[in-house]
This record gives structure tokens, C-alpha cells and sequence, in this order.
């Protein structure tokens, strides 16, 4: 047993990795979905309009991630954010979002083995999906929340954060709109890391951690299409606007495949050496310390 469930889930991760890459390569020669209608007919926001939103309430679960966040406000996923099954997760956020089956398969799989549960049987809190270790994709240095070291409860946006996120924004959509750029991402996660690591004493970002951490922020440039403006009631409220539809409009939605060049650019942009030495200065006045880059 000891060797059979790795090479079962080696086996499974191939497959899945064959599957990404065919829809990859149908996605070249289909059609796209056409504008206003990308979410699925009969889905929650078809056309852009969302169920009504409601804010989270005392003793709800909530994540670290504002996409699972939203889709449990907007009560696409139970409003308490419990009790949700892992083919429920596949399903919601591929129809959500326009993820590929593949990609969305593969994401809900991993949880469940991250948290050691069944895909098929058991159920998730989406609290329970921050699990913060080696194994776990819950990390240091996060674009939209304090470190777990000084804020145990991840499912809350730090606003500081966001703000200094969205501000960061140096390009422009069709539409002259503010926008993100990949070297935008890259160079708000160098700061962030380069201030995580002088102010938390038990910082540390495995290399999955620094793998997700890039492949989880080119959402931003994918699913939601660099838009500051969208991103804005996403990232605070954790709310969808109305109208608002994946800029995704593949029709076998984003792959895994697809979206490694952008991981590729965002992660060869990270360069936390021009901020190290202003971090370790601000860590070092708070705590009353020498410095010890000086």
C-alpha cells in the first residue's frame, strides 16, 4: 500500500496532465465563446448576473483564495462556506470561472489529498483548505493577506495589502482602463516576500509555495483579465460585480497548460533584492533592533 498510492496518483496526475494538454490543443482550432456569454446557461451569473450578494456571517468559513470566497457570498457555494464536497468545488468554480475540467479536477483532487480526504466521499470547510505546511498551499508573503504568524484567520483581505496591490497597476486595458501587467505582479509578490521575510521570524516558502504563489496570482492576468476596476470589489468585498463574466472565452476555459508562459513570465520577474534592504531597515526601527543590512 505503501508504493501503490503513489503510482495510482502518479498514473491519475498523467492522465489528468494528458487531458489539460488535448483541450489545450482543441482550444487552438474552436471557436471561443462569444462576450456575455461565457458562464454557462442555467449557472448563477449567466449574462453577467450574479445572485444577490451577502457578506459573510459570524461562524462562516472562509479562505485565504477571494474567488472561493465570492462564489460562497454569492451563495454558489453554501453561504456558510461548510460542508462542501470536492466534485461540488470542480464543478462551481469550472462554471464560475471558465477553468478547464482539467485544471479544475486537478486543483479539488489536490485538496482533498493535501487534507487527506476522499475526492468522491468527504466534505471540506473552505477554512480547512489553509492548511499552512510544506503539504499545503497556504503561504507566506500572500498578495491579499497578513502572514499566518500574525493572523491566524486567513479568510479576511488585509486592505493595506489590496490597496497597495491595486495601485501597483502600470498598464492599460482596451478601453485606456487601469490594468496589470505581468511585470505588476511580479513586482508587488518581490516586495511582498522581501517584507515577510525581515518582519516574520518563522517565514519560510517552500518551492510549491513559491510555484502556487505565481501560478495562483496570474488569475489575475487570465480569469480576470488585469482589470483594476473589476478586481477592486473582488479582492475587498469579495464580490462579483454585476456584468462580470470570465475573460477567459476558450471553450474548454483556461488550462493548465495554457497557463504556464504567464506563470513563466510573473515568476522570472520576482527579484526581491531591490527591496530587501527598506524591509529589513522598517523591520528592524519597529522591533528597535540594529539593522542588520546596514
Amino acid at each position: 500500500m505503501f508504493l501503490v498510492t503513489p503510482i495510482a496518483r502518479a498514473i491519475q496526475d498523467a492522465g489528468v496532465f494528458s487531458w489539460d494538454f488535448g483541450m489545450t490543443l482543441m482550444n487552438l482550432v474552436l471557436p471561443r465563446r462569444k462576450v456575455d456569454h461565457v458562464t454557462p446557461a442555467g449557472h448563477p451569473g449567466e449574462g453577467g448576473k450574479w445572485p444577490e450578494y451577502i457578506a459573510p456571517k459570524e461562524g462562516g468559513s472562509r479562505c485565504s483564495c477571494p474567488g472561493l470566497n465570492a462564489m460562497a457570498n454569492h451563495g454558489i457555494l453554501p453561504h456558510d462556506g461548510k460542508n462542501i464536497s470536492f466534485p461540488e468545488l470542480y464543478s462551481t468554480v469550472r462554471e464560475t470561472y471558465n477553468f478547464s475540467p482539467s485544471f479544475c479536477f486537478y486543483v479539488a483532487n489536490f485538496a482533498a489529498r493535501m487534507l487527506n480526504k476522499s475526492y468522491g466521499k468527504d466534505r471540506v470547510d473552505l477554512a480547512d483548505i489553509d492548511l499552512h505546511s510544506d503539504l499545503g498551499i497556504e503561504h507566506d508573503a500572500s498578495l491579499l493577506r497578513q502572514d499566518v504568524h500574525f493572523v491566524k484567520d486567513q479568510g479576511k483581505p488585509h486592505l493595506p495589502f489590496v490597496r497597495e496591490l491595486l495601485d501597483a497597476a502600470s498598464g492599460k486595458d482596451n478601453e485606456g482602463n487601469p490594468a496589470f501587467t505581468a511585470a505588476d505582479i511580479s513586482r508587488v509578490l518581490s516586495k511582498r516576500r522581501a517584507e515577510s521575510r525581515a518582519n516574520n521570524p518563522e517565514f519560510h516558502m517552500a518551492l510549491s509555495h513559491r510555484l502556487f504563489s505565481s501560478s495562483n496570482s496570474c488569475t489575475i492576468l487570465t480569469i480576470f483579465g488585469s482589470r483594476v476596476s473589476d478586481l477592486e470589489s473582488i479582492f475587498i468585498e469579495e464580490r462579483l460585480p454585476e456584468g462580470w463574466e470570465s475573460r477567459v472565452r476558450e471553450p474548454f476555459g483556461l488550462t493548465i497548460a495554457a497557463l504556464q508562459p504567464t506563470v513563466l513570465k510573473v515568476a522570472l520577474g520576482i527579484d526581491e533584492r531591490p527591496y530587501a534592504a527598506e524591509a529589513s531597515s522598517t523591520a528592524a526601527a519597529e522591533s528597535g533592533e540594529p539593522n542588520p543590512a546596514a
